[in-house]
């Protein structure tokens, strides 16, 4: 990520506190790769780019790390955490808990205008995967993030959207490496298509029964990948 890209993800943020410009702006940074895992951090050189002192800098750095995403290593100081099999484990056993929930509320409450928001966001996410350049898969991403956060907020639920929205951020590394698999990407398709039927039908075992496939699929893929590049 270079100077300008990050002056611009700050300006997202220019109405915070200078530590928490600095934090968000770093945490998207790591969510969507562009500073890796392992890479260091290096506080003079965030503060030059970013156009701040080193204080805010530190501040953030403490900050992701209480978040898991930054580790402090002796001798060399703060670098991006690795992604884990533990880390992945962990967060989706409580993204399969909030999901569950998330199915069986929209089942009882989701209006025939969010049913038809969803529909769409299915064909767009196939769209996507139609055309998509295989050197940028971020728009791919971002219309599988959009399917769901339509599922969420037919939960009428602003408490489990605010958490299972949390929990996306964090899995959105996990998102990207998901997606590079050509051939997951059409069966993510299927599985859209599942569990907006599912939803219409206002059917909460198949809308979990659905939701459950489609987030183990993820986790086997992702730990496959894990090991291949061990």
């Amino acid at each position: 990520m270079g100077k300008d890209e990050l002056t611009l993800s700050m300006d997202n943020y220019q109405y915070m506190p200078l530590r928490d410009v600095v934090f968000h702006t770093l945490r998207e940074a790591i969510l969507h790769g562009d500073l890796q895992p392992g890479e260091r951090l290096m506080e003079i050189k965030l503060a030059n780019r970013m156009g701040v002192s080193r204080t805010p800098i530190r501040e953030a750095i403490r900050m992701l790390e209480l978040e898991g995403l930054v580790i402090m290593v002796p001798r060399k100081g703060a670098q991006v955490a690795q992604i884990t099999e533990k880390d992945l484990k962990d967060v989706l056993e409580v993204r399969m808990g909030l999901e569950e929930l998330a199915v069986k509320f929209a089942c009882q409450r989701i209006t025939p205008e969010q049913l038809e928001e969803l529909e769409k966001a299915a064909r767009e996410f196939e769209k996507q995967v139609n055309t998509v350049d295989e050197d940028d898969i971020t728009a791919l991403a971002e219309a599988d993030v959009d399917f769901h956060e339509l599922i969420y907020e037919a939960t009428d639920n602003q408490r489990l959207v605010q958490l299972l929205n949390n929990l996306r951020e964090q899995m959105y590394r996990y998102r990207i490496e998901y997606l590079k698999d050509v051939d997951i990407r059409k069966s993510l398709i299927e599985e859209h298509n599942t569990i907006c039927e599912a939803l219409k039908n206002r059917d909460e075992e198949s809308a979990y029964k659905y939701t459950v496939i489609h987030i183990k699929r993820q986790q086997d893929t992702i730990m496959k990948m894990m090991n291949q590049n061990e």
